[in-house]
């Protein structure tokens, strides 16, 4: 009775042996890869922010609006700068009128300065002449003084004119750069009132109704480019050192759920995002999708290394990091590569070796 208890026992185990899972090794191209998260994002996206407070007065342009670098976006109420710059306008227009136009103070000193050359060359002339005949003994001696003096007082005459003229010119000139100057900064100070947009792109958000407050520390809007994209993602730090340049890079998108599209690793960001532990790469399409929204989200796999014949088995038979059990009991094994599916196995089982799965 003894004997055949041990039997049946025997033979029940052996059964139950026989219904568990078995698989053998297979040589397969594997690949191995690093997840990421994915979201798609204008390629130069920027946040729009205003450098001056006030009021929004107008949003120039509606969201997926086409913009060209350098048009008005958004204008924020500019009325007193508007008035001071065109004060200094007119300011600098008369300062040019002073110095250039036909009415010019310098025009009225060059014409005493002709006049002055004319009666100091006549004086001149006058003074030589007497002073000849002086030196003859013709003449008197208060004829001679008379036309000396008057020498004197014209070429004195026509000195201070000349400093007068240099003097007036210096004037002029100096306040026609200022008056330059200052219509400069209230006109950069009027400008700053408009918000413009730095790249040729698409306005994909306004944040702000005309009548709103605005400041310099809140985003107004955001402008990115209207045909490029880039995929954004998200690496764990234990996977980072494996992220290169120019890799392969397999994503997925929710708006697209049969389709995968290829890419190539672009930039990756040295800075490691604290609160979320993870750093921050970019990829872009080899050939992106016919139409792209910002803010798609998805999966990414980057392409670490690929190995063909590799001789894998199912990542759910590997116990412990190194173990697979056989029929004939638990065996140690050296792997290699390996993705979320398979695992490569370099050495300890052959392609001729059952493995059992392990129990759940």
């Amino acid at each position: 009775m003894q004997n055949l208890k041990i039997c049946l026992l025997f033979l029940l185990c052996l059964s139950c042996g026989k219904d568990r899972e078995k698989v053998l090794p297979q040589k397969t191209k594997l690949t191995s890869s690093v997840y990421a998260s994915a979201t798609i994002q204008p390629d130069s996206l920027y946040q729009i922010y205003a450098v001056v407070a006030g009021i929004l007065e107008d949003n120039l342009v509606e969201e997926g609006d086409l913009v060209r670098k350098g048009d008005a976006v958004l204008q924020i109420n500019d009325r007193a700068p508007k008035l001071n710059a065109d004060n200094a306008y007119l300011s600098l227009q008369q300062s040019k009128e002073n110095f250039q136009g036909d009415a010019a103070i310098l025009k009225e000193i060059e014409d005493e300065i002709y006049s002055a050359r004319l009666k100091f060359n006549n004086d001149s002339i006058n003074y030589s002449r007497q002073k000849r005949l002086w030196e003859q003994n013709i003449g008197s001696k208060a004829e001679f003084d008379t036309r000396k003096l008057a020498y004197e007082l014209s070429a004195n005459q026509l000195k201070q004119q000349r400093a007068r003229y240099a003097r007036t010119k210096y004037d002029l000139e100096t306040k026609m750069a200022q008056a330059r100057n200052s219509y400069s900064t209230t006109k950069i100070i009027t400008d700053d009132y408009t918000v413009n947009s730095k790249i040729n792109g698409r306005v994909y958000a306004l944040f702000k109704e005309p009548g709103e407050l605005v400041n310099t520390l809140e985003p107004l809007g955001a402008i990115g480019s209207a045909s490029n994209f880039k995929i954004v993602m998200l690496i764990d730090e234990v996977d980072i050192i494996k992220i290169k340049i120019d890799q392969l890079t397999l994503i997925t998108l929710d708006a697209y759920p049969k389709e995968v599209f290829t890419a190539k690793v672009s930039k990756i960001y040295p800075q490691k995002d604290e609160r979320s532990q993870t750093f921050t790469i970019e990829a872009l399409f080899t050939e992106p999708p016919s139409i792209l929204y910002p803010g798609l989200a998805g999966e990414g796999n980057i392409v670490i290394s690929e190995k063909e014949d590799a001789l894998t088995i199912p990542i759910e038979y590997l116990m412990d990091g190194n173990k697979v059990e056989t029929e004939e009991g638990l065996v140690r094994v050296e792997v290699g590569l390996k993705n979320l599916e398979r695992v490569e196995i370099i050495s300890g089982i052959t392609e001729k070796t059952f493995l059992l799965k392990p129990k759940g």
